[in-house]
């Protein structure tokens, strides 16, 4: 391999840690602003508040009232403690297609039998920590045959979305299981200053991936690998051990979703999480995370799960069509990934 130029190996690294080149210094700083993340931020918030204009006038006070409000939050999240950990993968210029089955698989195992006579004679927390390891074990199995088998994200994922939904129809017999531990029951029916627990996870949950993302080393890894896997390689980090970390983080997140929707549900069955990782995958980019990698944002992530909840809401609320919900989705969708190009074609011209 030939010697590659220091000052070209720390240019690269520059652009891929984020780094502005001098030239965009000199732009106007409201340019700046609005054409960052801050930017893209604003543009969603004027979207979600635009959904909920639409909601109060349409459906009046069914609409504009706190119960329904927390009703959108929770629904939205489990939804969104999957999409937090997607956001890394994608970010990583990854994609985790198993995160919905994974969260499906979670549910059964946690609500076996044996399982769940065990957690009744010592401790409810058995449930959990059994669902966080299936979640965490499945994503460890991804992370190593994408990052030392190097199979295609997008197959190895594919793979285990059908393997996990597979084993959890054979675990539970095809049957949907019941919580009868009455401790975990109590725990997730409860509420904490008048806010449902789900809620609060998935408040711990945004914060936790935010410091993860934009103030540790392991945040600014992803974006590097992301931006450029080779100049991340040789810049020292070690991408394949971080790439299979990555993919465990998504799986853990998928294992903290089954237990959100076994507390939600009281029930584990093969069928939870059907189409989930479609759902999350959407949020992520309409947030603002680059499909190709590169470019993650949490908080984007957060406003465009609540953009899809609010919108399911609306639509819930005025008794529409779920097919038309579907069709506008999708046309989000576009939209938001034909902005994600402009905006990645402008900043090419740039550099």
């Amino acid at each position: 391999m030939s010697e590659q130029n220091p000052a070209a190996v720390a240019t690269d690294e520059y652009h891929i840690s984020g780094g502005l080149p001098p030239e965009e210094h000199r732009q106007n700083p409201l340019s700046r602003i609005l054409g960052g993340s801050a930017g893209r931020s604003i543009g969603l918030i004027i979207a979600l508040v635009a959904l909920f204009l639409v909601g109060t006038i349409t459906a009046g006070d069914r609409f504009a009232n706190v119960e329904n409000v927390l009703t959108i939050v929770r629904f939205a999240s489990i939804t969104g403690v999957i999409s937090i950990g997607m956001t890394f993968v994608i970010t990583a210029g990854g994609i985790d297609l198993s995160v919905g089955s994974v969260m499906g698989l979670a549910t059964v195992v946690a609500t076996l039998s044996w399982i769940q006579d065990f957690a009744s004679d010592t401790n409810w927390i058995v449930m959990v920590v059994i669902a966080l390891a299936v979640g965490a074990g499945a994503g460890l199995i991804n992370g190593i045959v994408i990052a030392y088998g190097n199979v295609v994200a997008f197959i190895a994922t594919l793979a285990m979305l059908v393997a996990a939904r597979g084993l959890a129809e054979v675990l539970a017999n095809r049957t949907t299981q019941i919580v009868k531990v009455q401790g975990f029951l109590d725990f997730f029916r409860s509420d904490i200053l008048g806010i449902p627990i789900l809620i609060w996870i998935f408040v711990l949950v945004v914060v936790a991936g935010w410091f993860l993302l934009n103030r540790t080393t392991f945040g600014r890894r992803t974006v590097a690998i992301g931006g450029n896997l080779e100049a991340a390689r040789l810049a020292g980090i070690k991408v394949k051990r971080h790439i299979m970390y990555l993919y465990v983080l998504a799986g853990l997140t998928a294992g903290i979703a089954g237990v959100m929707m076994l507390g939600r549900t009281t029930a584990g069955t093969s069928t939870h999480g059907t189409l989930y990782e479609l759902d999350a995958i959407a949020a992520v980019v309409v947030g603002g995370t680059l499909l190709v990698g590169g470019r993650g944002t949490i908080m984007g992530t957060v406003l465009g799960v609540l953009i899809f909840s609010t919108l399911t809401n609306v639509f819930t609320q005025n008794n529409l069509s779920t097919s038309v919900q579907a069709i506008a989705k999708g046309a989000i969708i576009v939209v938001a990934v034909l902005l994600q190009q402009r905006f990645a074609a402008r900043a090419a011209r740039k550099k």
